[in-house]
């Protein structure tokens, strides 16, 4: 464990440095972000965030290559992790080509498969699943490849779609990962198996990489990751879960005293990652039935996203964003709480954390608008 440690704290501080060599070059080579009717900031900001980002995450890798207890894993840990880094460096290009010259959607989307493609091609992806009452289930290699690319193109595009205000997808991917990490981390333990393993490794410096560039971007932001950072942080964090699904494809979490045989806890290796990432899904499978009924093309963007009708609803920019990480830790936490600790206590904890909430989000900006009226 503290091996992880040190390489979430060697990622965040060199995010956190590197933010400031990126901002310099974004203004230098012109990649700011304009100021447009659907967006909520009011001045130019400058792009490359994910450049930053990237190079935390690498920092990470090669420090935990140098550990004592890292560097004597298996070498399919740093195979599948440095695969995983090597395709967000592609997919990285692909955004920072985006925040210099604008691509269309189709080439980006082009770009996003083919660094997903590199993925599946060097061994990152789903082998086999494992379903309640049917046992393990092989897929043939067109049907992992396939499925594999999906998980990656979705999840790269949710975080796109969440990343509209100060410190969001940040935020999310941060919580996220360290979930990640904990259920990975856990899964490993209870089975018996090294504690060195690629997901954890990856979401350590993926945790780290996203701390250090908060408190560039947290309101009032002083750089934005760009499409460059949003497609990085989702293609390292649905590469993550890949390594884990294949590296845990036929084992039984167990509790400590008992093995659970839940249905939840046979698929939480492959839902996890899908749970943590709810409110973006939401938010990109909203988008594009509003644009489909519209008439318009899914991709077209628009201002009505959720973190977009928190602000209508009469949040702040760091309120709204505070109540969507309340949200994303909700579903995230809630999921690793109740498959490795299943207990009424943790239903009660998370109970109360659900009601917290939704009093925060719908009750207390209701009370003010109320109170403002009467005065």
């Amino acid at each position: 464990m503290r091996e992880y440690l040190l390489v979430f704290l060697v990622s965040a501080v060199v995010t956190y440095l590197l933010c400031v060599v990126a901002r310099e070059l974004a203004m230098r080579t012109g990649a700011v972000a304009q100021v447009r009717d659907r967006d909520v900031h009011a001045i130019p900001i400058p792009y490359f965030g994910g450049v930053a980002m990237l190079g935390g995450l690498g920092a990470g890798f090669l420090i935990a290559r140098q550990l004592p207890f890292l560097s004597l894993s298996q070498p399919q840990i740093f195979h599948d992790a440095g695969t995983v880094l090597v395709g967000g460096a592609i997919i990285c290009a692909v955004g920072v080509l985006d925040d210099l010259i604008e691509l269309d959607a189709l080439t980006k989307l082009g770009g996003q498969i083919a660094a997903a493609g590199y993925l599946v091609l060097n061994g990152v992806q789903l082998y086999s699943l494992r379903l309640p009452g049917f046992g393990q289930l092989s897929l043939d290699p067109t049907q992992a490849m396939l499925f594999s690319i999906v998980l990656i193109v979705g999840t790269v595009n949710a975080i796109n779609f969440v990343d509209g205000l100060d410190g969001l997808a940040s935020g999310m991917v941060c919580i996220g990962a360290v979930a990640f990490f904990v259920f990975s981390y856990r899964l490993a333990a209870a089975n018996n198996l090294t504690l060195s393993i690629t997901a954890a490794l990856l979401c350590a410096s993926l945790a780290g990489a996203c701390i250090g560039f908060l408190p560039h971007n947290f309101f009032p932001a002083r750089i934005f990751m760009g499409d460059s950072g949003s497609m990085l942080l989702g293609l390292v964090l649905s590469g993550s879960a890949l390594t884990l699904t294949g590296q845990f494809a036929g084992v039984q979490l167990s509790s400590g005293r008992e093995a659970t045989g839940t249905a939840l806890v046979i698929l939480l290796p492959l839902l996890l990652p899908i749970s943590i990432l709810v409110v973006p899904f939401v938010d990109l499978l909203l988008a594009v039935v509003r644009r489909t009924r519209r008439g318009q093309m899914f991709y077209q963007p628009d201002k009505q996203h959720l973190h977009h009708r928190l602000l209508e609803f009469g949040h702040s920019q760091r309120k709204a964003v505070l109540i969507m990480w309340l949200w994303a830790g909700l579903i995230g936490f809630g999921a690793v709480l109740i498959s490795l600790y299943p207990s009424p206590v943790s239903v009660l904890f998370i109970g109360v954390w659900a009601i917290a909430t939704m009093v925060l989000t719908f009750v207390v900006p209701t009370l003010q608008r109320s109170g403002e009226s009467l005065s």
